[in-house]
């Protein structure tokens, strides 16, 4: 025996009827701030940030990171 049952509803129809909380307020302010940056261009400082956030180490991390780039575009040897 074989039964399907065709279920009809939104994304957000099914997040309220799961219980799940709307996230559309978070969503679209991540996707602004994502905008931002995109029109804005990447800095230096946001590079910076987003390694030192990445790195386990803190700003130690941050000098193996930054020798290691060093070391592979051939700077690191002068």
């Amino acid at each position: 025996m074989k039964i399907n049952v065709d279920v009809d509803i939104t994304p957000v129809e099914a997040r309220t009827f799961l219980g799940l909380p709307d996230l559309t307020p978070i969503h679209e302010a991540y996707v602004d701030q994502m905008r931002r940056a995109m029109s804005e261009g990447v800095t230096p400082d946001m590079v910076k940030s987003l390694i030192s956030n990445w790195s386990p180490l803190g700003e130690a991390g941050m000098g193996m990171w930054k020798q290691m780039f060093e070391r592979m575009s051939g700077s690191g040897d002068k």
